[in-house]
C-alpha cells in the first residue's frame, strides 16, 4: 500500500489527526490527562518527515498510564500484512471487527483488509453479546474475528453465538490472560481459537496459533510469524539463551515501530519488558512481564500464573495479581477482583490455591470499583493500584 493509500484509509476512520507530515491516532474517550498529553504531543510537530519515516503515530499507554506514540509506516504495517497472509496462507483477509480503529488491532484489521482486497465489516461488540451477528458473504479463505478473554467468555454462553464462531477461519484472543477453565471450554466448543502476541510497536501481531494446534491443546502463542524474529535474552547481559529457558523477549524485523513520537530510529529490534520462552517446537510461550514480578521473601512470583489459578476456581470473572510493598517480605502477593454479586466462596478458592507454594498465595483478595481494563483487555495498574489504597480484604 502506498503512503498516500494509507493515510487516505487513516483519515477516514474519524479517529486521525493531521499535523504537516504526520497523522496521529487518538482516542474520542480519553480523559483531561491523556488530552493534554496529546496536545503536548502535537506541538512537537515541526520539521517534516523523511518519506515513510514513522509519519504515522499510534497511541500505546501500556499498562503505566503514559501516553506515548509508536511511529510507524507504510513500511511497518505493510510487512505485517505480509507476515499475517503468509503465517495464515491466506491471499485475501476478511474482518468481522469489534474493534476500536484508534487501537493498533482494530487499525490493522482495516490494513489487511485494505491492502489485500478483502472485506471489513465494522460491528459493535454489544450487538455480537446480545446475539446480533452480521450475515458474512462465504469467502475462498474465509473471516476473522478478534476478541479479549472476557469477550470470548460472554460469547460462548450463547449457543447461537458459539455455532457463528465455529464458523471463522481463527478468532483471536490476546490483549489478556486467558484461563485454563476458558481455553478449555473454547476447545471442548470447537471454536479456532488463535492465541496470539504482539503490541503497537510491532504493527500487532508477531506469533500466533493456528486454530488446528489450540483445538489439539496448545496453550502457547505459536510460532513466530515469517516477518518477525523472537529471541529470549538473558535480562542482566541481553545474551540469547537458548531453547527452554526464560528471559526477556526480544522482537525484531520489518514490522517494528521507528521509535517512540518525537524520537526516530531505525534499528527494527526491540526489547520488551515481556517474560517469554521458546519451546523445542519454535513456540513462544508468554509468562508475564519482567516489571511485574513480585519479589517476596527473596522468591519470585508470575503474577499471571497466579491469576490462572484464582480464575480456574469459578469464583472470577476477572482477577489482577500485583504485589504491594511489605516492611518484613519487600512485598506481599494481592488479588484484586472486580465486584461481584454474592459472596465469594472461600472454600473453593483455598482448594484452588493449594495447588500453589504458599508463598506464591495471595494474602488479601480486594474488590476494586470501578474496574480499570479497557476494551482492549488492557490492566491500567496505575489506577488499579490508587484504588487500591486504603481498602480491606474481602
Amino acid at each position: 500500500m502506498e503512503r498516500a493509500e494509507l493515510r487516505s484509509l487513516v483519515l477516514a476512520a474519524g479517529v486521525a489527526v493531521e499535523r504537516g507530515e504526520f497523522v496521529f491516532l487518538r482516542d474520542p474517550k480519553w480523559g483531561p490527562v491523556e488530552r493534554a498529553q496529546f496536545e503536548a504531543a502535537l506541538q512537537l510537530c515541526g520539521e517534516p518527515c523523511s518519506a515513510g519515516g514513522g509519519w504515522l503515530c499510534i497511541p500505546t499507554g501500556g499498562t503505566s498510564g503514559t501516553l506515548r506514540f509508536a511511529r510507524h509506516d507504510e513500511r511497518t504495517l505493510g510487512a505485517a500484512v505480509r507476515g499475517f497472509c503468509g503465517h495464515y496462507r491466506v491471499k485475501q483477509v476478511n474482518v468481522l471487527d469489534v474493534l476500536l480503529a484508534h487501537h493498533v488491532s482494530g487499525l490493522m484489521a482495516r490494513i489487511r483488509c485494505a491492502e489485500t482486497g478483502g472485506t471489513h465489516v465494522a460491528w459493535s461488540w454489544k450487538q455480537l453479546e446480545a446475539g446480533d451477528w452480521p450475515t458474512l458473504p462465504v469467502c475462498d479463505d474465509g473471516w476473522f474475528l478478534s476478541l479479549v478473554p472476557t469477550q470470548l467468555q460472554r460469547l460462548l454462553a450463547n449457543p447461537a453465538s458459539v455455532a457463528q464462531l465455529k464458523q471463522f477461519h481463527a478468532v483471536f484472543l490476546g490483549g489478556g490472560p486467558l484461563w485454563p477453565g476458558l481455553a478449555d471450554a473454547a476447545a471442548a466448543a470447537k471454536v479456532p481459537v488463535s492465541i496470539c502476541y504482539g503490541m503497537t510497536e510491532t504493527a500487532a501481531m508477531i506469533a500466533a496459533q493456528c486454530a488446528e494446534t489450540f483445538l489439539a491443546g496448545d496453550r502457547s502463542c505459536g510460532q513466530v510469524m515469517p516477518h518477525a524474529r523472537v529471541e529470549i535474552v538473558d535480562e542482566a547481559s541481553d545474551a540469547i539463551l537458548p531453547v527452554g529457558e526464560t528471559g526477556l523477549v526480544r522482537i525484531s524485523g520489518e514490522s517494528v515501530f521507528r521509535g517512540y513520537w518525537p524520537e526516530a530510529n531505525d534499528t527494527h529490534s526491540l526489547t520488551t519488558a515481556d517474560l517469554g520462552r521458546l519451546d523445542a517446537e519454535g513456540h513462544l510461550h508468554i509468562l508475564g512481564r519482567y516489571d511485574a514480578v513480585i519479589i517476596t521473601g527473596g522468591e519470585k512470583v508470575m503474577p499471571l500464573e497466579v491469576e490462572a489459578t484464582l480464575l480456574k476456581s469459578g469464583e472470577f470473572d476477572d482477577v489482577v495479581v500485583l504485589g504491594l510493598p511489605d516492611a518484613m517480605w519487600g512485598q506481599v502477593v494481592v488479588a484484586c477482583y472486580p465486584p461481584r454479586a454474592g459472596k465469594l466462596d472461600t472454600q473453593k478458592i483455598e482448594a484452588a490455591l493449594r495447588t500453589l507454594a504458599p508463598y506464591k498465595r495471595p494474602k488479601q483478595l480486594l474488590a476494586i470499583s470501578p474496574w480499570p481494563r479497557n476494551a482492549q483487555g488492557k490492566i491500567q495498574r496505575s489506577a488499579l493500584l490508587a484504588a487500591m489504597s486504603g481498602r480491606q480484604p474481602a
